[in-house]
């Protein structure tokens, strides 16, 4: 039994693997993580090793308690991953696109596969059939257009992140919501149509906090799954394991 340990900026998610089955998953602010963990091994005393992946704060109280109770992989550059990086800078690829593409690599072997995680960012992430990472995309999300739209013009207000159901906004905020909305699905279509072109097989993944926004308004056939990135680290503990 795994504990997978995803570090974000704001939010830290905890969750529970058995076998690859998702068995529990919490997702907190930073202050709640000691008392988050304390409760998951209370309830989950079965749990042998872990994963951790931060892109955040993960405090040297919150490492010092989960090392004491299990063995405990910090996801790196150095991490071993089910499958062969060409990124032209590896020591640059984030944990999170690693994360991905390891789950890419375990649940559609030998695929054409474009991850989408719609997050902070938008990132599109390639592994193609002979198990190759070729890279990607990094595109702004949905809560970060609002906020351009507000900080860099003068008198356009700060919206919520509103799924559009009119491509002809008659007034200002519509027109914001449009603009966002269908301007990010059409984004992710144009992306898909383009690898498409070359990959006419692809298969693509939906995931991150915004995919339950767009998932039903992109034209284009996809798999919208939730909690890729997590299934991704369970992936790359279970490899570590077996490589040891």
């Amino acid at each position: 039994m795994n504990l997978i340990i995803d570090v974000g900026n704001t939010r830290t998610k905890l969750a529970v693997f058995e076998k690859g089955a998702l068995k529990h998953l919490v997702n907190i602010s930073g202050d709640e993580v000691l008392g988050a963990i304390g409760v998951v091994f209370k309830y989950f005393p079965q749990l042998q090793k872990a994963i951790i992946s931060s892109v955040g704060n993960f405090t040297p109280q919150a490492l010092e308690l989960v090392s004491s109770k299990l063995d405990v992989l910090q996801l790196n550059k150095d991490t071993l991953v089910p499958f062969v990086n060409k990124y032209e800078t590896p020591t640059t690829l984030g944990v999170d696109r690693v994360a991905l593409v390891s789950a890419a690599a375990v649940q559609f072997s030998q695929k054409n596969v474009l991850v989408v995680d719609a997050g902070s960012c938008v990132t599109y992430d390639f592994l193609n059939g002979k198990n190759q990472y070729l890279g990607g995309a990094i595109s702004p999300g949905i809560q970060l257009r609002y906020k351009a739209l507000h900080t860099f013009t003068a008198n356009l207000p700060l919206l919520s992140p509103t799924p559009s159901t009119n491509i002809i906004g008659n007034n200002t905020q519509d027109s914001i919501h449009s603009g966002v909305f269908y301007g990010l699905v059409n984004e992710i279509d144009g992306f898909i149509d383009h690898y498409r072109t070359e990959y006419p097989d692809l298969t693509i993944i939906l995931t991150g906090g915004d995919a339950h926004l767009l998932r039903d308004s992109l034209k284009n056939s996809i798999f919208a799954i939730p909690n890729f990135l997590l299934e991704g680290l369970d992936h790359i503990l279970e490899h570590n394991t077996q490589e040891c």
